[in-house]
């Protein structure tokens, strides 16, 4: 069964592993691509929910915006990433913004091309049920480590899906290699960039945490586990921005 899954991104991280090979060629046999440049929006909330995206290189954010301005990240999504929403899988209007983060070469799925594929491979029909249950299981962890575990805990995994595909370990500790300010931590876990600040220091000061050239380098990883309660169950392709 291992062997039929589709192949893991560079990350192994890609949320489409749970759908075999042959699915995958049809999923890309109905695929149009186009591109998106940086700062571009691939779709607004609200817009029709009929098409889904797949990422064929760059990374796109997935966002809520709030009547005060505010937005809440919810998704990264990154290279072999399936993301959307469409009405045959029970959405009518798109509940969330996606943004190109960097320029990103994106294969579009239609609604009218999809359905068919669903309708006559029940294996596919299945594995979509799978992505469906993935994608909610991710967000209610992240909508618990919010809701139980503050914004300390929302902030600490973070940093903790941050380390699964965007960081490498040197002698000092955990160096991320994405780029993401205090204002881009702070929309990950709906907060304001002060409060992420004041957190951060908070850390440093306990030698949890210190900075090279700006970025953070995460120097106690059991600290940081211990504020959200991090129990290491979660699979890799959860337990990511």
């Amino acid at each position: 069964m291992m062997e039929e899954l589709a192949c893991l991104n560079q990350n192994g991280l890609n949320n489409t592993c749970m759908f075999s090979k042959q699915s995958m060629q049809s999923l890309k046999s109905v695929m149009n691509v186009a591109t998106f440049k940086k700062g571009t929006n691939v779709f607004w909330e609200g817009d029709p929910a009929d098409k889904l995206y797949y990422v064929l290189g760059g990374r796109v954010k997935l966002f809520k915006s709030a009547y005060d301005g505010k937005d809440l990240v919810l998704h990264y999504f990154m290279e072999d990433d399936l993301f959307g929403e469409i009405n045959c899988l029970g959405s009518v209007e798109n509940s969330f913004t996606a943004t190109a983060v960097t320029e990103c070469k994106i294969g579009i799925i239609s609604e009218k091309d999809l359905e068919p594929l669903l309708l006559s491979n029940a294996g596919l029909s299945f594995e979509f049920m799978k992505w469906i249950g993935m994608l909610g299981q991710f967000t209610q962890i992240k909508m618990r480590d919010l809701i139980f575990y503050g914004k300390n805990g929302a902030l600490a995994s973070t940093l903790l899906r941050m380390i699964h595909g965007y960081s490498r370990t040197e002698e000092d500790g955990i160096h991320y290699t994405i780029s993401l300010t205090n204002t881009d931590l702070a929309q990950l876990i709906g907060s304001t960039r002060e409060t992420v600040n004041r957190m951060l220091q908070a850390w440093k000061n306990d030698g949890a945490i210190d900075y090279y050239h700006g970025s953070i380098v995460i120097k106690n990883l059991n600290y940081i586990k211990a504020i959200c309660h991090c129990e290491d169950r979660c699979p890799l392709n959860i337990c990511r921005l």
